[in-house]
């Protein structure tokens, strides 16, 4: 009898053991979201693609769907108040990750592209029209003005702003999106080259342009003093991240700050862009996730992203109209008015090379790729100043 007794309580032990695992708990749901997590991995570490972005996100993934049994009061869970991973999280529901990026991004970022040439302001300014033109489709399909605007900011191709914006408007989409924004950031080398090359002729992409004169050191530090009274003045409620962008870059250009602007765009960076990333990717349980929502936002997102590149693209066609022969723009840059820095303005280059080796874009493509990093705040503050 003590041996069945001992048989008995061990197998109640093992049955107990059983319900806590990941196993007892795993779903379809939960193995396709791991291996969409195995999916991101993939392109980040063998195809190359974004791997800062990707690796963290993706390891998010596979963090955010172990199973586990819901109900045993364990506090772990991204969703579950007093975990860890829920305390990690709310610098993106709360929204205070983003605006450390754009101190990092500001830290990190060369203006004088954009000092040199203004007009180039335009070309990320008409990028933005895939935010404005993906959030009439998305209202007109119905949904609510806030959610449209949080899903519409993926066309602005940049992460931080999308979280920024959905954090304030629709924090129920904010996992769907922020994946979404981050994966079309890393895509770019795979979505702008057929939209480029299909609107553009041979001809077009010859255009040699006119090199940038040079910038003084006291036009890269008025730069940021006059942009912040610009565009916060003009859209107060993109304070939080334009704000921060033009602190770091005056920290790199004032000269006197060095180890101020080493750390906003290291260290600092680095460890927010851990942080951000993993808990971004842990936000995609499947219960959350797999929704005919997502797929939605996924879709909205990828259109929203190719008309900011078509429209950068097609802005420049249409600016060179009115532009004598030697000032005229290559319209390959215009796909870099999409806020995805440097990635896109790398694009411009690759391409340029490929059918000129001799000519050089990526200092060109760099004025409407930062002025569109201006631009995608500038537009999550006037559809936030609108909709709160």
């Amino acid at each position: 009898m003590e041996e069945q007794g001992f048989f008995a309580f061990m197998a109640n032990n093992l049955a107990d053991f059983w319900e806590y695992t990941g196993f007892a708990h795993a779903t379809a749901e939960h193995l396709i979201m791991i291996l969409i997590g195995f999916f991101f991995l993939y392109l980040a570490i063998r195809r190359n693609f974004e791997p800062l972005l990707l690796v963290p996100i993706g390891f998010g993934i596979l963090i955010g769907n172990i199973p586990f049994p819901t109900d045993a009061g364990l506090e772990i869970g991204i969703y579950e108040e007093g975990s860890v991973l829920n305390t990690l999280y709310q610098g993106v529901r709360t929204g205070w990750y983003p605006p450390l990026v754009f101190l990092g991004i500001g830290a990190m970022t060369d203006f004088s592209a954009l000092i040199s040439n203004p007009k180039l302001m335009l070309v990320g300014a008409a990028a933005q029209f895939g935010i404005f033109g993906a959030y009439m489709v998305t209202l007109a399909l119905g949904f609510e003005p806030a959610q449209a605007a949080s899903i519409s900011i993926i066309g602005g191709a940049d992460g931080p702003t999308a979280i920024f914006l959905t954090s304030k408007l629709a924090p129920n989409l904010l996992g769907a999106i922020a994946v979404s924004a981050y994966s079309y950031m890393a895509l770019v080398p795979v979505i702008q080259p057929p939209i480029m090359r299909l609107l553009t002729t041979k001809k077009e992409r010859l255009i040699r342009m006119k090199p940038a004169r040079v910038v003084s050191q006291t036009e890269k530090i008025m730069f940021p003093i006059i942009g912040l009274l610009l565009t916060c003045f003009l859209v107060p409620s993109a304070l939080p991240l334009l704000g921060m962008l033009f602190f770091g870059n005056l920290l790199k250009e004032s000269g006197v700050t060095r180890r101020l602007a080493e750390t906003a765009r290291g260290p600092l960076t680095d460890t927010i862009i851990i942080l951000l990333g993993v808990t971004v990717g842990a936000s995609t349980q499947a219960s959350e996730f797999l929704t005919t929502s997502t797929v939605f936002i996924f879709f909205v997102g990828f259109c929203a992203f190719c008309i900011a590149t078509a429209s950068g693209v097609l802005f420049v066609k249409f600016f060179n109209l009115f532009l004598r022969k030697g000032n005229k723009i290559n319209p390959l840059i215009g796909n870099a008015g999409v806020s995805a820095v440097p990635m896109s303005a790398r694009i411009s280059q690759n391409l340029g090379l490929e059918y000129d080796p001799t000519n050089y874009l990526l200092m060109h493509a760099m004025g409407p790729n930062v002025a569109g990093v201006i631009g995608s705040a500038v537009a999550a503050g006037v559809l936030l100043g609108f909709l709160v």
